[in-house]
């Protein structure tokens, strides 16, 4: 997985932007990510998942060169993070990814989430990624919010693509298409 200096964040946030790590971060990840799928639509999910779940996960994300950047604070808790994987397998796709974004529930409503996108978006941008796809449960207003002030633009709706918590949930997805790749080739 390629390496991104660590950022200090230059606005009122007192946090740093760091390359998630198995070591340091698996844990910390894995509870963000529990918490979204027992309490949320954020995840189409049922079951926390296992802590063995991670090394896989963590290894898919380095075999295939993805980011996994994390905002931290002072003392190395994880506040957030963002990363982005392949959205569809077949090689015509390659310069399309879907991303996601998660901030710890006692860190929402401080910009974390603007803040670690503009950095995904960065990398993906640096990475010659030319669309990034965010999908999004059409309730969460304010990941909606929060893509479409990035400019993301909604690319439509799956109507009831899910079902939890007793009852039907609506898929939106939103894409941002970058200037990137300079030079698209196929293959």
């Amino acid at each position: 997985m390629p390496h991104y200096p660590p950022e200090k964040d230059p606005a009122r946030l007192d946090c740093t932007f760091v390359n998630c790590s198995y070591e340091h971060h698996a844990r910390q990840i894995l509870d963000i990510l529990n918490d979204a799928i027992i309490n949320s639509t954020a995840l189409y999910d049922y079951k926390p998942r296992t802590f063995e779940s991670m090394r896989p996960w963590f290894q898919a994300k380095e075999e295939h060169g993805f980011p996994l950047i994390g905002a931290v604070d002072a003392n190395g808790t994880l506040l957030g993070f963002a990363s982005y994987g392949t959205f569809r397998a077949w090689p015509a796709y390659q310069y399309t990814v879907e991303h996601s974004v998660y901030v710890h529930k006692n860190h929402r409503g401080k910009s974390l989430g603007l803040y670690l996108m503009q950095r995904l978006i960065a990398i993906a941008r640096q990475n010659q990624v030319h669309v990034l796809v965010g999908g999004i449960d059409t309730d969460n207003t304010g990941s909606v919010s929060l893509h479409e002030k990035l400019g993301f633009k909604h690319a439509g709706t799956i109507r009831q693509a899910a079902y939890k918590f007793g009852r039907w949930l609506d898929l939106g997805f939103y894409q941002l298409t970058l200037d990137t790749p300079e030079h698209p080739v196929e293959g």
